[in-house]
């Protein structure tokens, strides 16, 4: 008997983030961006960490937009808005105050707290 994972389902477990599970993945991994760039500078790790970030986050995120459409449409979509929501969070902590470390794990932070929520909100307004 064959175990056989498809993408399909591994999304389909990301947006029904039951308890929070993958929430939680996404901060736990924000932190490990956050030590990475603090102390051990390993590009691997940072590419791992932020493989995953990217992945959970710009699933909730396209699910949550568009959630009836195509599975490589609603990630693809899903992903340009994350970029779009770090780029201008990140902005404004530019404006507010200086991008450092510290600042962008926070803006890491707010991005995957606001898609988590709206998947969330979406989910729960479309029953879902």
């Amino acid at each position: 008997m064959k175990t056989r994972f498809s993408f399909d389902k591994i999304e389909q477990r990301i947006t029904s983030d039951e308890k929070l599970f993958f929430t939680i993945i996404s901060y736990v991994v924000i932190l490990t961006i956050f030590i990475n760039l603090s102390s051990f500078q390993s590009p691997a790790l940072g590419l791992l960490a932020s493989a995953i970030y990217f992945l959970i986050n710009g699933i909730f995120l396209g699910h949550a937009f568009f959630g009836k459409e195509a599975l490589f449409f609603r990630l693809m979509f899903g992903l340009l808005l994350l970029i779009m929501l770090l780029g201008l969070i990140g902005w404004l902590a530019i404006v507010i105050y200086n991008l450092d470390v510290t600042w962008f794990t926070l803006v890491l932070l707010v991005v995957a707290t606001l898609s988590s929520g709206i998947n969330r909100r979406m989910r729960n307004k479309h029953g879902t």
